[in-house]
């Protein structure tokens, strides 16, 4: 009698036991009631980029483009060579989901020139952190790096300062206004003006110097009306070779141009406004693609 009321005691110990676990498990499941007056919330996940894939590199520049940036690829006689050179050579990648690139080379009488063009799509594995975001972050870093120089006056405010100053204040600084508008004691435009005219610039000056100094107009910079963010490198190596940079972002996909050009002889320079020129001719009509 003895061993027959314990086994229903047991069981019912045993009941508590099982209600207790399972109760214990029901407040591990990571949600919480909301207090009186308040509602239940979800973390919303970051949203994702807009870019699920990437171009083919070694076909994003036209064959017209290219004979712009790299001229000798004309003056290639031997016809599969010329088109060998025109399809580029693709760079070495382990994703390329994720990342690709091409490269282009080209000798002229009068110079080598190389082109990269490189496409990086970013991921973010951080559900707090969107794609956009993260390239963002990636984006920077590049800019970063390229330790752009503080912006400077562009000539066209200096000159729009200059027509706003009234008759008195320009008569009492004894200078008079040139056909160009701009006064001719201005001690800062006057020698850029007749050197760039010596040289065959144009009017704003922005032709490379002789000494092959990148002009005040085309330093290195940030740009405006390129993809969500972009900036532009100008280089001038001791060897005389140029290298101009271009990387901009759009969304969650971060673009790299980089042209450079090494002259036959040390006495030659690059125009520097006109390597800028085609790059961001390419970047712009790379960016395009992008919108379509």
């Amino acid at each position: 009698m003895q061993r027959k009321a314990y086994v229903p005691g047991v069981a019912a110990l045993l009941a508590v036991l099982l209600a207790g676990c399972t109760g214990g498990s029901g407040d591990d499941d990571g949600t919480t009631d909301p207090k009186p007056g308040e509602s239940a919330t979800t973390p919303t996940a970051a949203q994702p980029g807009r870019y699920r894939t990437l171009p083919e590199p070694c076909a994003a520049v036209s064959h017209g483009t290219l004979d712009s940036l790299l001229p000798g690829i004309k003056q290639v006689t031997d016809e599969e060579q010329r088109e060998k050179a025109y399809e580029g050579t693709a760079t070495q990648t382990y994703d390329t989901d994720r990342k690709v690139g091409c490269r282009w080379k080209a000798q002229s009488t009068g110079a080598t020139d190389h082109l990269l063009v490189d496409f990086e799509r970013v991921v973010s594995y951080d559900n707090a952190v969107s794609d956009d975001d993260r390239a963002t972050d990636i984006y920077l870093k590049r800019e970063t790096a390229a330790d752009l120089p503080e912006p400077v006056a562009s000539s066209e405010s200096s000159e729009s300062s200059d027509a706003s100053e009234s008759p008195e204040s320009s008569s009492s600084s004894g200078s008079s206004p040139d056909p160009s508008g701009s006064p001719s004691g201005d001690s800062g435009s006057g020698p850029s003006s007749s050197a760039s005219g010596a040289e065959g610039g144009d009017e704003s000056g922005s032709a490379t110097p002789s000494d092959g100094s990148t002009p005040s107009a085309l330093q290195p910079r940030t740009l405006d009306d390129l993809g969500d963010e972009a900036f532009l490198d100008d280089a001038l190596s001791s060897s005389r070779q140029r290298t101009v940079t271009v990387v901009f972002r759009t969304s969650n996909v971060v673009v790299t141009i980089q042209y450079d050009e090494q002259p036959a002889t040390t006495t030659d320079v690059p125009s520097s406004k006109d390597m800028q020129d085609r790059a961001r001719k390419l970047a712009g009509q790379l960016a395009g693609t992008f919108d379509d």
